[in-house]
Parts: C-alpha cells; structure tokens; sequence
C-alpha cells in the first residue's frame, strides 16, 4: 500500500492493530494457564473476552469506512507475545511468575493504548466520526484493563518479594 496521506496512514495502522488483537486472542488463554493466582487468571479470561469484542469493533471501524477489514501482520505484538510465551518457560516461584506476567500484559496493554490513542487522535483530524466512537470505546477499555493489572500487582508483587524454599530434589 502506497502511504501518501494521513488517511493512508490510519487505514494501515487499523490493519496493524486488527492483527494485534487477533494475536492477542490465540496468546491470552495461555497466559491465563500459566496463572498461579486466580485473580490474575480470571482479569486474563475477562481481557480476553473484551479481545474479542475489540476485534468485532475493529471490523465495524473498517465498514465505517466501506472497507473489508483485512489484517497486515503486527510485528510489534509477535515480539511482545513472543517475550511473554518465553516467560512462561522459566523455572519462577508462582507468585514471581505472576509478577512477570503482568509486566508483560502491561507492556501489551501500553502498546494497545498508545496505538488506539493515536488512531483516536487520527480518526478525529479525519472526520471519521463513527470509527473515533468506536475506538474510544476501546481505548477506555485498555485503559481501564492497565488499571486493574496495576492494582493487582500490588498485591501479587508484595508476595513476590518473599523468597520460597526450593524444594529437595
């Protein structure tokens, strides 16, 4: 796609995004396996059913614009995923473990909310007013959705400072 203007620019960035959240939908159900913590697991499987309704509001951005909604890989979440699929893999105290998986929602949820505020932001110069309404709606969330990380990691991040025994092999 040839990016000559501003309205270039944002149609790119909402295939961008749209893949960031399908990716985001096959990672969250692992990410919620490998919760120790109940808290965190149901705050992951809740995200992931608000994954899903970004997705679908995604697809009623691009029919504001009378377009398909087509996905154009997003490297910048495979890296972030990739990052948290390998944290899964350590050898981690559960409540350690917990910790870092939120730092890595958190990194997630940052990228998500700096790209739907600047697709706001674009959508607004745009005169696009059906698709700013729409992902407002999702900005609000990812927002809302860091809020909560943060204050569960106040809790979980205080049991994390404790050391466990390792147990004898």
């Amino acid at each position: 796609m040839s990016l000559q203007t501003l309205e270039d620019a944002f149609v790119e960035e909402l295939r961008d995004v749209l893949s960031a959240e399908k990716q985001l939908i096959k990672a969250l159900p692992k990410m919620a396996k490998g919760a120790g913590s109940d808290e965190l697991r149901t705050a992951i499987e809740q995200h992931l059913e608000e994954t899903r309704t970004h997705v679908e509001r995604l697809e009623a951005v691009f029919e504001s614009l009378e377009l398909t909604p087509r996905a154009k890989k997003c490297e910048a979440m495979e890296g972030l995923l990739k990052e948290g699929a390998s944290l899964l893999e350590e050898k981690a105290a559960e409540e350690v473990l917990d910790a870092l998986i939120i730092a890595a929602a958190q990194k997630v949820e940052h990228y998500e909310i700096a790209t739907y505020g600047t697709l706001c932001t674009w959508a607004k110069l745009l005169s696009h007013d059906a698709a700013l309404d729409l992902l407002k709606q999702t900005l609000n969330e990812e927002e809302e959705t860091d809020q909560k990380l943060t204050d569960l990691s106040l809790h979980i991040n205080q049991h994390a400072l404790e050391p466990v025994e390792e147990e004898e092999e």
